[in-house]
């Protein structure tokens, strides 16, 4: 799960080296992705009325199902 947001915001941010995503594993299940940027890649990343952020906690939702937990994505 964590690759595949990170390929995602690497793949839409201008400076890819500055993108962190970091997982934090929590009780029940849960499963936190915390996802960092440069300042300047953050509308690119959260995109227009947030459309393009939430297209991936969709995806991740999806993944996280295939792994039977909860998963949810904060965009620091």
């Amino acid at each position: 799960m964590k690759e595949l947001i990170e390929y995602i915001a690497k793949s839409l941010a201008s400076k890819p080296d500055e993108v962190t995503v970091t997982e934090i594993s929590e009780e029940d299940g849960q499963v936190v992705l915390r996802l960092e940027c440069a300042e300047d890649d953050k509308g690119k990343i959260i995109g227009r009325q947030g459309r393009v952020a939430q297209a991936m906690r969709v995806l991740l939702r999806v993944r996280a199902v295939k792994d039977d937990v909860r998963a949810s994505l904060e965009i620091v």
